[in-house]
């Protein structure tokens, strides 16, 4: 049985299942067991891409992730002995369910052994807890915001992840469903071929919008200018995104923390900003050269190989990951993308980018699938949000 941790046989669990304890996570140590967990499940999985640990602990912080003005968490460990056999966060965002009229429980960080007792017992957990405050659902998996690892995935198992994706096992959808969840929605990712020149439609569409609705990509000198864009582009993040499945608005201090994140690691060549004749941001895009080989290899730790790995990484690469594309509702449908694309498109072909991958959208999002009409595409990724009535 491949899903079991290092030194965990399938006999031992199956023999021992009555002794499986759950505890609650209460102190670091505890919190760094459930951080390192899928290392150990997924020891042996070539698709299996850790994340960095560092990042992970201060997400689940509540002293260091402002999420936590609006969101309770609680995690939970399965233990078999002093092993780590499973592990649950629960999250109440009320933020969330304030902006959608909804009594909702997530559940986040799920990731178990192949065993029946495990999973209920972590599931349960997080159930009940949802139950003592009225919530009326329970879904997931989603994290505190839409930045979080999200989703179970159901295709693509022998694909590798983008760099903040994540991977589990194929028998996760039919526990889920055989404990009554459903699914809610799904989210698809594309990998597309970046053509051998820059389009010359891209060009002729990308002149043409511009000068129509007078509007331009801006020549980001650096990243200390590129700082002063980052308050506009996570305020009309918070307005494009706010229709979409999961998400709550950022608030200031999730701004700053995600601006100093991205700002660590992305260069402006691959950020567009896109401004009216009143200089007024209408438009964005954002990717970033995949670092999932160089976290593969630093297995979750940024000291001393992870952060030169993560490095290089940056530097030099042929796969990008699309992170983020925005355009403001009054210009939507209007083309606006081309002029992204088309500033974008020319750093690829600067740096030798062959690949990009796309981050998890909506199955139904039928206007980010146009984006990618008249590409070399291949839809390879499919994961799952899944829900159930409490």
């Amino acid at each position: 049985m491949p899903a079991l941790p290092a030194g965990i046989s399938a006999s031992r669990v199956r023999k021992e299942t009555m002794s499986v304890k759950l505890i609650e996570v209460s102190g670091k140590k505890e919190l760094e067991a459930f951080v390192r967990f899928p290392d150990r499940l997924y020891f042996d999985n070539r698709y299996y891409i850790p994340a960095l640990h560092r990042g992970q602990l201060a997400t689940l912080s509540r002293d260091k992730n402002p999420a936590f003005a609006h969101c309770e968490a609680r995690y939970w460990l399965a233990m078999l002995g002093k092993e780590v056999v499973g592990r649950v966060a629960g999250i109440i965002n009320h933020q969330y369910n304030r902006e959608q009229n909804r009594k909702y429980i997530r559940f986040g960080w799920l990731d178990f052994v192949e065993d029946e007792k495990v999973f209920s017992m972590l599931m349960n957990a997080v159930e009940d807890w949802g139950r003592e405050h009225k919530m009326e659902c329970i879904h997931g998996p989603l994290g505190f915001t839409s930045f979080d690892a999200s989703g179970v995935l159901v295709e693509g198992f022998d694909e590798w992840p983008t760099s903040f994706g994540r991977y589990n096992f194929p028998y996760y959808d039919g526990f889920l469903a055989g404990a009554g969840f459903r699914k809610d929605v799904d989210w698809v990712e594309f990998q597309i071929r970046i053509p051998e020149k820059l389009p010359e439609k891209l060009v002729a569409a990308a002149e043409m919008i511009g000068k129509r609705y007078g509007v331009r990509n801006v020549d980001i000198a650096g990243k200390k200018e590129l700082k002063t864009f980052a308050g506009s582009v996570f305020g009309l993040l918070n307005t494009v995104y706010s229709g979409l499945y999961g998400f709550s608005t950022l608030n200031p201090a999730q701004v700053d923390a995600l601006t100093r994140e991205f700002l660590s690691m992305i260069h402006p060549d691959f950020v567009s900003v896109v401004l009216n004749e009143r200089d007024e941001l209408v438009a964005f895009g954002l990717v970033m050269p995949s670092l999932a080989m160089a976290l593969k290899k630093s297995r979750g730790k940024l000291f001393p190989f992870g952060f030169p790995r993560i490095m290089r990484a940056l530097r030099h690469n042929d796969t990008v990951d699309l992170l983020l594309i925005g355009v403001k509702p009054e210009y939507q449908n209007k083309g606006l993308h081309a002029l992204v694309f088309e500033k974008i498109g020319r750093t690829f072909y600067k740096r030798g980018i062959k690949t990009l991958e796309t981050t998890r959208e909506l199955e139904d999002n039928n206007r980010v699938k146009q984006l990618w009409a008249g590409y070399d595409t291949r839809q390879h990724k499919r994961a799952r949000c899944y829900i159930k009535d409490l």
